[in-house]
């Protein structure tokens, strides 16, 4: 198994990327956004990243869904030019790197032409409040296509004041699903939680998922407000 590329920022380990396999998913929450993407429906994607870091979800779905035109906002431009520098992007990935913030970058992209959103941007350790405020998601919607999902991976503990926000503008996308850690839910540590809405398909969050919790519906209404 070949040494995995890890991007540090903030005193935390953003990507970790297995330049011989990028199927390779290494941390868990990136493990179960690569579960929903596989979950979608077959053939090319259409994905708006927003975050970049050392590409490694756009680098999934550029292997396993081979076609797919992918544009990823960073805003970090020193980041950017490091991975082109030490592991660069395939040729003719499909994949458009902007060296633009999530406000910016999606104001850019044409209505109903995303098929997927995934939103992993960190400032700080934390993501910016701007990338969760009601505004924000509601340019989100309108970016994606009628039966499109949004994915937002947020670090949070009880009481989650950062996914609050996100869960009460995203409840209009309509199939809403939490995924939380379990110690991140009895409060034992701040942990990644992943807020999905839209056509979310059912089999991307099973039930019976012993590494995170899932809450759907009115679950989710009651454990985050």
């Amino acid at each position: 198994m070949a040494e995995l590329f890890v991007l540090e920022m903030d005193g935390l380990q953003q990507s970790a990327v297995d330049p011989d396999d990028p199927t390779r998913l290494v941390f868990d929450y990136v493990r179960r956004i690569g579960d929903l993407i596989d979950a979608m429906p077959a053939g090319p994607l259409r994905v708006l990243h927003v975050g970049g870091a050392a590409m490694t979800l756009p680098r999934y779905v550029a292997a396993t869904r081979r076609g797919s035109r992918q544009v990823v906002l960073e805003p970090d431009e020193s980041v950017i030019a490091r991975v082109e520098r030490e592991l660069p992007l395939p040729p003719r990935s499909g994949i458009e790197v902007r060296a633009e913030d999530g406000q910016t970058g999606v104001a850019g992209i044409r209505p109903g032409s995303q098929d997927l959103v995934i939103l992993d941007a960190y400032d700080g350790g934390v993501v910016p409040e701007a990338l969760t405020s009601a505004p924000w998601i509601r340019q989100v919607r309108g970016v994606l296509a009628p039966r499109g999902v949004c994915v937002a991976n947020i670090v949070d503990r009880p009481p989650y004041p950062r996914i609050r926000p996100f869960v009460a503008a995203a409840r209009d996308f309509g199939g809403l699903v939490v995924a939380v850690e379990p110690a991140t839910l009895k409060g034992r540590r701040e942990g990644n939680m992943l807020i999905a809405c839209g056509a979310v398909p059912r089999e991307a969050f099973p039930d019976d998922a012993t590494e995170f919790r899932v809450f759907r519906g009115q679950a989710v209404a009651d454990a985050f407000g």
